[in-house]
Order: structure tokens, then sequence, then C-alpha cells
């Protein structure tokens, strides 16, 4: 026998997902650290939902979903109007995981320079530089 849950209460738990997304700024964040979220709240949401609700804010183009490396889980972020994620590069810290925006002009005519004489556009959304932040590097 299936069950299935009022239209209101995926609604709710959609609208505390989305909530939470904008809550956190230009943070990216996985499932699991969602899913840990929701844990610590009253109401835990399990992580089939997560990711259905995920996938469909990400379809409305609501967040953006960032695939960081093959065979390693996603991270998400919440899309805030007038921004312009997809066309800057990022940065992974290898140690604590962060994923940060790259605002670099330098790279930019590079990404221009690449596309102009190679005829080859650079996916941005898959183009990660791995290091370590200056938080990580200044523990060492």
């Amino acid at each position: 026998m299936e069950h299935s849950r009022p239209a209101a209460y995926n609604t709710r738990q959609k609208e505390r997902l989305l909530a939470y997304l904008a809550s956190l700024g230009d943070r990216h964040v996985t499932v699991n650290e969602i899913a840990g979220y929701f844990r610590q709240g009253e109401a835990a949401v399990g992580k089939t939902t997560i990711y259905r609700h995920l996938e469909k804010l990400v379809n409305a183009g609501i967040i953006r979903k960032y695939i960081q490396e093959e065979g390693a889980g996603a991270c998400y972020q919440y899309v805030r109007q007038n921004r312009r994620c997809r066309e800057h590069f990022h940065l992974k810290c290898e140690k604590c995981g962060a994923l940060l925006h790259l605002h670099c002009p330098t790279l930019d005519r590079t990404q221009r320079h690449i596309l102009t004489k190679h005829r080859f556009k650079i996916n941005t959304l898959k183009t990660v530089f791995y290091g370590r932040c200056e938080h990580c590097r200044d523990q060492d």
C-alpha cells in the first residue's frame, strides 16, 4: 500500500529548504549538510525528499547545482536575483571543503582567449581549482 502525503506538507518542506538555502547567502552546501541541519530542527526531512526538492529548484533556476568532482556529491547554492555565478571559476579547499567564488580579470581574459583563439568554451560550473584556503593554510 502506497502512502502519500498532502501537497501542503511537501510545499512546507520545500519552503523550509528554500529558506535554509537563502539564509546561507553565497555559501555552497551538500545534501548531507542540509539533512544534518534538518535533523537538528523540529521536523527531520529525509534525503530522498531533499534530493527531489533540490532537483525541482534547480530546474526552476532558483538554486544552482555544482558537480565538484567525479564520484563526489554535488553541492547547491541559492541564486540571488541578478547574480551571475555561472561566469566565473571556483576554488575548492582540499582541507575544509569550502567552495569559493573566484572573480579574476586575468582568468576572464584567459577564458575569452581560449574561446576566441581556440574556439573552446570552458564550462565554469565544472572548472574548479584545488588547493588550500587562506584559513586552512594559516593553520598548517
